[in-house]
């Protein structure tokens, strides 16, 4: 299987490896060798890129209703795998809604009393049920937890269709929202009502809820004015022009600022970077945004905003959520999206549900992954493909890691390396062919020659020189 410490001497790089049939399974170390020929990948530490500020996932409602049907212990061992530093994935920088998202048990907002500008009914009770444990379970195992937060629809009197939706449900979708025809929104309009009694209450019940959670213990230091502005969704969403989403971070920013809150421009969902562009450029809004969050289509304008900004921080902010198989077709597909996010300079990466129940269906009929299954009847669970995927990334990462570049003149471009603080140096690499593949790693002078598994993804860690 290449070179081991044994017979190449000095360090002991420690090998991982993961197939569809066999997990995370610890494979002999590596050393290093002679260089004798053309390297298949050069490793780059001397020209560190981004810092890597956390990777984590989403607080669903239905990912606790699913880990609560498990035993104590199980549910317990599972949130220390990926929660606890240093026993799973690590997960340290998490998203939430800001009330119901379309993985939610139902719709709720914390204020559907119609025309409470002064928010007197703000409430989010709803939330004690399943999002607050939730958090505070995480927050045993990872005291150290960070949170940021964005919305899927604000309150319904805040719409200009009276809806939490914007859609309604297709043929394949076997759920029903109420949405009557004449309340369909449409993408490039604003659902949200842009007055300024409305722009100003919503900026004011996003500080109610980073006051809430606050006083629950939870702190959020980040948020996104809406998830997917641009998609008319079955389940709740809302929909907002640039210039719309301008005039309310103008109003958002100066709430979060008093709070010490980030805001960041997101989700951007669409490979339209002229959108966040307009938004920058609005001086009343441009001056709060701190950073970008770009999520399935959004890869294709990622790359485009980090060239005109890299000032700006950028967030991959939910993974492709698949469509509840689980399967290993769809685990090398996310690896593909690891490497296009990683590689244009995000700092966070953020798998959406940590856990659903077997088949991963919605309350709007939408099937997804996810990174624990649930067996309802025999209240068991099992870790999926994308969660090994996952902790190859993520488990040896520490804080403060940077992404190194790499690169090769023999067409092997399937891989993703980082340095640790320690020096310590982590590279995941993809064997995507159905035969087994020698490939060789050059660093700083020193080659290390594995044959990587056939159709399999490794992690290797290389002790600091």
């Amino acid at each position: 299987m290449g070179e081991t410490a044994a017979t190449g001497g000095g360090r002991a790089i420690r090998w991982v490896t993961t197939t569809q049939d066999d997990a995370w399974v610890e494979q002999e170390p590596v050393g290093f060798g002679p260089v004798t020929g053309m390297p298949n990948v050069f490793l780059d530490p001397e020209h560190p890129q981004q810092r890597i500020d956390g990777i984590g996932g989403c607080f669903n409602e239905l990912g606790w209703d699913a880990l609560a049907l498990l035993p104590d212990d199980d549910r317990e061992a599972i949130l220390a795998d990926f929660f606890a530093p240093g026993a799973g994935l690590n997960l340290s920088l998490c998203r939430m809604p800001v009330g119901a998202n379309d993985f939610s048990r139902d719709w709720y907002s914390y204020d559907e009393v119609d025309g409470d500008f002064a928010l007197e009914h703000f409430s989010i009770d709803h939330d004690r049920e399943t999002l607050v444990p939730f958090i505070r379970a995480a927050q045993r195992h990872q005291p150290e937890l960070r949170l940021w937060a964005s919305p899927w629809s604000p309150p319904v009197w805040m719409k200009r269709n009276g809806h939490y939706a914007c859609a309604q449900p297709g043929p394949f979708q076997n759920a029903e929202n109420g949405l009557r025809p004449e309340q369909v929104a449409l993408e490039g309009t604003d659902t949200f009502r842009l007055e300024p009694p409305y722009l100003d209450a919503y900026a004011r019940y996003f500080g109610a809820f980073i006051d809430a959670y606050a006083a629950e213990g939870i702190a959020i230091e980040m948020v996104m004015p809406q998830n997917e502005f641009n998609s008319p969704q079955v389940f709740p969403s809302c929909t907002w022009t640039p210039p719309g989403l301008a005039a309310f971070v103008a109003e958002l920013g100066p709430q979060m600022a008093r709070r010490g809150v980030r805001v960041f421009l997101g989700t951007q969902e669409r490979p339209h970077d002229e959108q966040v562009e307009q938004v920058l450029a609005d001086p009343d809004a441009g001056a709060h945004i701190a950073g970008v969050g770009f999520q399935w289509a959004g890869k294709g304008s990622i790359g485009p905003v980090h060239h005109a900004h890299p000032e700006l921080e950028l967030y991959q902010t939910e993974q492709e959520c698949g469509d509840g198989r689980n399967d290993w077709r769809f685990c090398r597909h996310a690896w593909s999206l690891m490497k296009h996010f990683f590689g244009h300079g995000v700092t966070s990466y953020a798998y959406w549900n940590l856990a659903l129940l077997e088949g991963g269906v919605s309350r709007w009929g939408w099937a997804q992954n996810s990174l624990v299954v649930v067996d309802p009847d025999a209240r068991t669970a099992r870790f999926t493909h994308e969660y090994h995927l996952l902790k190859h990334v993520a488990h040896f990462l520490q804080p403060d890691a940077v992404r190194i570049p790499t690169f090769s003149w023999t067409g092997h471009e399937n891989q993703l390396a980082f340095q640790n603080p320690d020096g310590s140096i982590v590279v995941v690499v993809a064997n995507e062919m159905a035969e087994p593949m020698t490939m060789s790693f050059l660093l700083a002078g020193e080659l290390f020659t594995p044959t990587l598994p056939a159709d399999s993804f490794s992690t290797f860690v290389i002790p600091a020189g």
